[in-house]
């Protein structure tokens, strides 16, 4: 019984501490193995790769990482021909002992590839295959896939990635093996000033450097973007009240679908030149119009408490910048 068939019954599953979910994930080389194992990792899975076989008894005994906490994460073994002690009729015996054990869900996915489409991989990668380093890559492929062919019959789940990217073979694993369908996206709005540099790890980047800047008005010089008479100075900006809008409605359709794909942070960058007025206010707006519409965002100013500089903002308003 595989893993895929006890999907609607996992909440229950991963809910008895002595049950725990096991996949053991093999087929042919460049199939995706890595890939997939990958996406488990990334979905919450603690995965291992090309683990002796004769040792997963010992390996599921061991306590998790006492970085985890309380929390034990199902398991994702992978291997194929290159594991020690690879035998494919042998691995079916002791999976079929293993499953027999009350305290674990052990299940089988097997990753196959048309033997053409693996040649191409291949070819362009200029990696050579494990069964074939000193001939053509053809025969190791078939090599491998009659090795295989007995854990190929016998496996609860095969996936051809014949004709998926590998993106189409993440949005699969997902689909499959995903443990939490409520977990959504952490969202970060980061304001900062472009004249101190970019911040890391930004997935969207918006310039607001096309506003009114009030570092020009010598009575708002020194607040910010969540004083009021900063926000009414930026919002009377004649372009304002589209730009927002634009930048919402972009954000509402892309946020979704970051989601969809398993993207578990969005990083969104809101620049103007300091980073102390008009990115501040913006990432403040985008926020509550965010969460009015069904999101959770955080906030972050990276430059709100930097000292004002004459000389930054005069060179960003030389190159540009709205000074009124």
């Amino acid at each position: 019984m595989g893993l895929a068939t006890h999907n609607a019954g996992r909440k229950n599953i991963m809910s008895k501490k002595l049950v725990k979910p096991v996949l053991l994930m093999t087929g042919l080389s460049g199939a995706g193995k890595s890939t997939a194992l990958k996406t488990l990792e990334d979905i919450g899975w603690e995965t291992v790769d090309n683990f002796p076989f004769r040792l997963i008894e010992r390996l599921l005994d061991t306590p998790p990482s006492t970085s985890r906490g309380d929390s034990d994460p199902p398991l994702a073994l992978g291997f194929d021909s290159r594991t020690r002690g690879f035998d494919p009729d042998k691995l079916i015996k002791s999976i079929k002992r293993l499953q027999k054990k009350q305290d674990y869900l052990i299940s089988t996915l097997y990753l196959d590839c048309a033997g053409g489409e693996l040649e191409r991989r291949y070819s362009e990668t200029r990696r050579r295959h494990p069964l074939a380093l000193d001939r053509p890559a053809k025969q190791g492929i078939a090599l491998e896939r009659t090795l295989l062919a007995p854990f190929r019959r016998w496996a609860d789940r095969v996936i051809d990635t014949t004709d998926l990217t590998a993106n189409d073979l993440q949005r699969e694993i997902r689909e499959h093996f995903i443990l939490d369908r409520d977990a959504v996206t952490t969202v970060t709005l980061t304001s900062f000033g472009f004249s101190r540099g970019l911040p890391n790890n930004i997935d969207l980047l918006f310039d607001v450097r096309f506003l009114a800047n009030p570092f020009w008005e010598p009575k708002l010089k020194l607040m910010t973007g969540l004083d009021p008479v900063v926000e009414d100075y930026i919002s009377k900006d004649p372009a304002y009240a589209e730009s927002i809008e634009k930048i919402l409605d972009m954000l509402k359709f892309l946020i979704p679908r970051y989601q969809d794909a398993g993207k578990a942070y969005v990083n969104i960058g809101i620049g103007c030149t300091g980073g102390r007025h008009r990115s501040v206010h913006v990432a403040e707006r985008l926020s509550k119009d965010l969460r009015a519409a069904g999101f959770s965002p955080n906030v972050l100013h990276r430059n709100l408490a930097s000292r004002p500089m004459e000389a930054l903002e005069s060179m960003q308003k030389l190159n540009g910048d709205r000074g009124i």
